[in-house]
């Protein structure tokens, strides 16, 4: 199979590179496409060194079967037709596509089949923080409807890609040395602070980011669920948390609930606080699962239940959704 990755040199690109390799992906040839500033670079992938060509409107996608896309919403808008006209399947990790009606917002572990056929051959691949809480938020829909969920999130500084998380370590590095720190990537100095903002606000007081997980988890879930959300920027290198209060139908205990996460796909319960054993970013990132803990009945609520969950945005909330929808449509013969 021929694959391309666009978007080579970024974070999410070279995280595609491990994912692919790792999972041994069946990869007869890939090509890497990046910025002009990007061409000419290389990267090793399975022992080959392979040179980034730069993205241009041409036919350099004639044969390639999938192509995942992390060059920025911009840049798949302009190349989607290009990317697409020789039948390319293009999974796109940006936010162009994902409340587009004729494209697919997949989630291999909720909704797999959204992703067979796509009209316009373009898949969108959810946001980070959709992602990862979808996952945990399946496993409880089994049980009984969910109605509503507020959600805050602990984003690290992977979310803004790998320059936001050099901007981190050199703030410590300048504090350390008594130097004022670098603000570029952020709204504010993060190191040794939390910024209540994620993306810009919209007209309703929330941040763009806080509508996509309004947004998209009733796309994907195919549900009337509500959805409120605070994202909150942390100093956290990489792997996002979230703490989440959600409402059933009908009450759901706390053991059913986590027979439930034990069961799920694509999670691991990591819930013993006598213990002091619950999901912490600085332990899990790296890691392909979601990790739910701190499971407990809402006390205000009978049909309530909250818990808190990490996931690595790079990996499960970026390239490994991807990956796994790729996996998913050629084990089932829908890519050749």
């Amino acid at each position: 199979m021929k694959v391309a990755i666009v978007g080579a040199s970024g974070a999410v690109g070279q995280e595609f590179l491990r994912v692919l390799e790792q999972r041994e992906f069946p990869i007869r040839e890939l090509l890497l496409f990046g910025s002009e500033r990007s061409a000419g670079r290389t990267y090793k992938f399975r022992g080959k060194e392979i040179v980034v060509k730069q993205l241009a409107h041409n036919d350099d996608f004639k044969g390639v079967s999938i192509a995942f896309v992390s060059a920025g919403a911009g840049t798949s808008k302009e190349f989607a037709g290009t990317i697409t006209k020789h039948g390319t399947l293009m999974i796109d990790n940006s936010s162009a596509f994902r409340m587009d009606d004729e494209v697919p917002l997949v989630v291999p572990e909720v909704n797999p089949r959204d992703g067979v056929n796509p009209p316009r051959r373009i898949i969108a691949n959810p946001n980070c923080t959709t992602i990862q809480m979808v996952v945990a938020l399946q496993a409880i829909e089994k049980l009984s409807h969910i109605r509503r969920v507020r959600v805050a999130t602990y984003q690290s500084a992977s979310g803004a890609g790998a320059a936001a998380m050099d901007e981190l370590a050199e703030q410590h590095a300048q504090l350390v040395r008594g130097e004022a720190p670098t603000v570029s990537k952020f709204p504010f100095q993060l190191a040794y602070n939390v910024i209540p903002q994620v993306d810009v606000f919209t007209g309703n007081g929330y941040t763009k980011e806080e509508m996509k997980m309004y947004n998209e988890t009733r796309k994907i879930m195919h549900s009337d669920i509500e959805v409120s959300a605070t994202c909150i920027r942390v100093p956290v290198m990489r792997a996002h948390s979230e703490a989440v209060w959600l409402e059933t139908e009908r009450p759901v205990s706390v053991e059913e609930a986590r027979k439930a996460f034990c069961r799920a796909e694509g999670i691991v319960l990591m819930d013993e606080p006598d213990q002091k054993k619950y999901p912490m970013p600085l332990l899990l990132a790296g890691c392909d699962p979601v990790y739910v803990g701190r499971i407990r009945k809402d006390i205000t609520d009978p049909n309530g239940l909250a818990f808190w969950c990490v996931s690595d945005q790079i990996r499960k909330g970026a390239a490994l959704n991807a990956v796994q929808i790729a996996e998913y449509l050629v084990a089932n013969g829908h890519v050749k």
